[in-house]
């Protein structure tokens, strides 16, 4: 899990930008995914989809398929958000592969230090994220994500909310 340095890492999934779950759902159903989670972000941080009021941005939905693999969904909510600027451009399509990391901090300096462009460095109750610019060499967007303890605080099970049911430093010592 750690690759080739300190710094445990793993896939945790696969970000699909969509211009609606409930028309996208099926194709996931019809793969044998198992949905997870719903929720839809504010700018100030994430609150439950049904829930969201009238400053929620987007919503994301989780699933699970198979033992491990997750794919999350990720849909507009309103008309003016960087979800919307990516779908005007692109159509729907892969929007980030997101990876967790034990410490995004120690991650970010690794990036640093090797001359990739890290931006967007944000914490929210429950986790940390940053994201390597995809002006990198693949193209892609990646997102890190450090779980903090508090993340599960609300939320499914911790065996549906992790990769295999633990954080990644957790699979690590077990």
């Amino acid at each position: 899990m750690a690759g080739q340095h300190d710094v445990p890492v793993r896939v945790d999934h696969v970000g699909i930008a969509v211009e609606s779950v409930a028309d996208a759902e099926p194709v996931l159903r019809a793969l044998g995914c198992e949905r997870l989670s719903d929720e839809a972000v504010t700018d100030d941080g994430s609150v439950p989809y049904e829930r969201a009021d009238d400053d929620a941005r987007f919503r994301w939905t989780y699933y699970r398929l198979g033992d491990a693999s997750r794919i999350e969904l990720v849909a507009p909510v309103t008309d003016d958000t960087f979800l919307t600027d990516f779908l005007d451009r692109h159509g729907p399509g892969l929007h980030h592969v997101t990876l967790e990391v034990a410490d995004v901090d120690a991650m970010v300096e690794r990036l640093s230090a090797a001359g990739v462009s890290v931006v967007d460095r944000e914490t929210y109750d429950g986790w940390t994220e940053a994201f390597v610019s995809p002006r990198n060499p693949t193209g892609a967007l990646f997102q890190l994500m450090e779980y903090h303890d508090d993340y599960a605080a609300g939320r499914s099970p911790p065996e549906e909310l992790f990769v295999g049911g633990r954080r990644v430093e957790e699979a690590l010592d077990g």
